[in-house]
């Protein structure tokens, strides 16, 4: 494995791969992130977003995140669109659907609190719902990085376009077992990183400042 990896690594391979896919990742997690939130919140404030895409969204959420592919391969073709799309629309169903749970859980009293203090509308949402949910859309948030890194890993298996799923499967292909074992683990550690780097830290920050557990 070590050595497959190493072999990898010399002429360039591991590296490109590690770099599309992390691009590809980092982008479509990010969209999903700045569209997922907005509609949390939509949903769990406005009542007829909640009655006409509400049932929608939960429909759409039950569906597996490759399905997406094929349709997005017709919409846009053989291009980084297609594969944006899929990681965007793994990722953002459960982002807001956690985010409108965790706005709809915030305490009444809390904003009754700020409404007597002169909060409105904007202000009241950015100053203190969404501080007081964050906890909840932080738990969306890490539960939409797994979808992201699933739906990228499953587009780039299908769809050969470079990338670590590219790589798996050519090793695939190759027979070579060491190779695909050795990507797995990359892929592994892409994950472990995020979640040490970014999500251990954001929780340790919401255990000090809010006194709960993600």
């Amino acid at each position: 494995m070590i050595l497959s990896l190493r072999e990898s690594a010399k002429d360039g391979v591991l590296v490109r791969a590690v770099v599309t896919t992390s691009l590809r990742l980092f982008v479509g997690y990010g969209v999903a992130l700045a569209l997922g939130i907005p509609l949390g919140v939509a949903l769990a404030k406005q009542r007829l977003v909640k009655q006409t895409a509400g049932p929608l969204i939960i429909g759409l959420s039950s569906i597996p995140s490759i399905c997406w592919l094929p349709l997005s391969l017709l919409w846009f073709g053989l291009s980084e669109t297609a594969i944006a799309v899929v990681v965007v629309l793994g990722s953002l169903l459960p982002i807001a659907v956690a985010t409108e749970n965790a706005v709809r859980l915030v305490p009444p009293q809390i904003e009754r609190a700020a409404l007597t203090m002169g909060a409105r509308r904007l202000r009241l949402l950015l100053s203190v719902t969404l501080p007081a949910a964050f906890p909840g859309i932080l738990g969306g948030a890490k539960l939409g990085w797994t979808f992201a890194l699933r739906s990228l890993m499953a587009g780039e298996l299908l769809f050969v376009s470079g990338g670590l799923g590219q790589l798996l499967e050519t090793g695939r292909d190759l027979g070579d077992t060491a190779l695909v074992v050795g990507v797995m683990v990359v892929i592994l550690v892409l994950g472990r990183l995020a979640e040490s780097l970014v999500f251990e830290r954001l929780d340790r920050v919401v255990v000090r400042v809010w006194g709960v557990a993600t």
